[in-house]
């Protein structure tokens, strides 16, 4: 009788065995597509506090019942950087756990009402755009509408357009020439300002004065942020699969090993809401309004330390809202040896100072 379990017996097995695969090649999306993805999760308190926690977001509305009261909620409610992150999350196993570099998001939006606990999650994307990679062909690149849905009422929670590369069943032929600039997105370089400006505090106020000293000037209001967190095991493999996220970058020591990050890395959303947390540290954010621009320029580890540098890019009143101003950020997470490895701007409304 045959021992499968003898070292040598079962060898031989896994190289005869077919192996069921999970995600799909670039040739399984057409645009137009609409997925359903299965996954979904209940919002929790938990998983809300989990995530906030080890993100160093620490914003007492999203913690404390009269910090809550304060600003307008019934209580303390998802984070909308949980809230993407769960969205994206259960996108993975349809669209990108295959493999493949994340290029960037854009056009993060969010609900005008709050997200309580206890909230189901419902997730779709629609395919936008597919295209050839010109520099990779053994990758293709694809571009999806996600939309996170609240499973009862069907109100949108969460959506945003993002774009991978994505491996090919087959590869194809291409001139080799350079990359489009969906796949190195980023401003030219060019010279600095001579002087960066720091606000004297973090109310809306003194976002508006900052600029006010800049304008006309060869400066630019801009600063980093003093806290970092190095990246650990909850970070790098538990937040991710806590929000359904199964592609093996986070999980498989295995087969990473052959990567060009040699081991596991962080789940971009975990590298993305550390860096806010950092800013946030020092702002008086009443609510977040929308995400643009998103771009993950090179890989975060274990061992690895997120930090974080702001620029203001704009301050607008409106008048009727005595509570807070909206401002214009854009946030670069940067590693221990000072590399970019996240970027995007953000809107956000900044509290105002009581009259």
């Amino acid at each position: 009788m045959t021992d499968w379990t003898d070292p040598d017996t079962f060898s031989r097995a896994l190289e005869r065995a077919d192996t069921r695969e999970k995600g799909n090649y670039f040739e399984r999306f057409e645009e137009g597509d609409l997925i359903e993805h299965d996954p979904g999760l209940a919002l929790t308190r938990w998983g809300n506090e989990s995530w906030m926690s080890q993100t160093l977001n620490h914003d007492p509305a999203y913690w404390r019942s009269d910090a809550a009261q304060q600003r307008g909620f019934d209580e303390p409610p998802i984070h909308p950087d949980y809230l993407t992150a769960a969205t994206l999350g259960s996108t993975v196993e349809d669209l990108s756990e295959k493999g493949g570099y994340f290029l960037g998001r854009t056009d993060v939006r969010f609900p005008g009402t709050p997200v309580s606990p206890g909230t189901e999650l419902r997730v779709e994307s629609e395919v936008v755009d597919t295209a050839t990679s010109s520099s990779r062909p053994q990758y293709g690149i694809v571009t999806w509408r996600t939309r996170g849905k609240n499973a009862e009422t069907g109100d949108l929670l969460c959506t945003y357009e993002r774009t991978n590369m994505i491996p090919r069943r087959e590869p194809v032929e291409t001139d080799g020439g350079s990359s489009t600039s969906t796949e190195a997105p980023g401003e030219d370089g060019g010279g600095l300002p001579d002087e960066f400006v720091t606000p004297d505090g973090g109310y809306f106020e003194d976002f508006v004065d900052a600029l006010e000293t800049v304008d006309g000037r060869d400066a630019a209001v801009a600063y980093r942020h003093e806290r970092g967190r190095t990246q650990d095991d909850v970070t790098v493999a538990s937040l991710p699969l806590a929000t359904l996220n199964t592609a093996k970058q986070h999980h498989n020591v295995d087969v990473m090993a052959d990567s060009p990050s040699g081991d596991i890395v962080t789940y971009g959303d975990v590298t993305r809401s550390t860096a806010l947390g950092h800013a946030r540290s020092d702002e008086r954010t009443w609510r977040e309004v929308g995400f643009d621009d998103e771009t993950f320029h090179t890989f975060v580890a274990a061992g690895d330390t997120v930090y974080a540098f702001t620029r203001v890019l704009s301050a607008e009143d409106d008048a009727s809202n005595e509570t807070a101003g909206t401002v214009r950020f854009e946030h670069i997470a940067f590693n221990q040896n000072d590399e970019p490895v996240y970027s995007g701007t953000r809107t956000a409304e900044i509290r105002k100072r009581s009259p």
